[in-house]
């Protein structure tokens, strides 16, 4: 692999120009900022290994083609269900899910399940562990709720919508 593959080489050699600048201009702050950096790295590693380890199984496990067959037009609650899911679940660029989506829709799936599960893509299950670090369990929980609530009420509003076509 060359090192110019490396996208994020030219952010890390940036942030180490910054703290060797601050080195030289004040000697004791650079060694403050880069104990704190190396504090904040420290405690984010559990919670990185936790997403790897959440990442690997979801990609092993889950295959959200299997979710095609179980959206047709009377599916009801478990449509919805699996939207919600599937869109939490989900993960990657948004673009190379578009060829699956268009597929499902061609087959007949409601747009309002589509629209259920791009919205729900907002939750990242990665990042969660995160978030409870930053702001707690209380606000990530009432977060998810409200993101999911949101995701379903758009849903139902695009059905809606879509059913009044010609």
């Amino acid at each position: 692999m060359n090192l110019s593959d490396f996208k994020g080489i030219w952010f890390l050699l940036g942030v180490a120009v910054a703290y060797g600048v601050l080195w030289g201009f004040d000697p004791h702050s650079g060694l403050k900022a880069l104990e704190k950096s190396g504090t904040i790295v420290w405690s984010l590693l559990p919670i990185f290994a936790f997403v790897i380890l959440i990442t690997a199984l979801v990609n092993y496990f889950l295959k959200p083609a299997r979710f095609v067959k179980h959206f047709g037009a009377e599916s009801g609650k478990k449509g919805w269900f699996l939207s919600l899911a599937s869109g939490v679940l989900s993960h990657g660029p948004m673009y190379a899910w578009y060829p699956m989506l268009q597929e499902m829709r061609e087959r007949g799936i409601r747009e309002g399940y589509l629209v259920a599960f791009l919205y729900a893509r907002s939750i990242k299950i990665p990042l969660l562990p995160l978030m409870v670090e930053y702001f707690g369990w209380l606000f990530t929980i009432v977060l998810t709720v409200y993101i999911l609530l949101g995701s379903w009420i758009q849903g139902v509003v695009s059905n809606r919508i879509g059913s009044k076509r010609p």
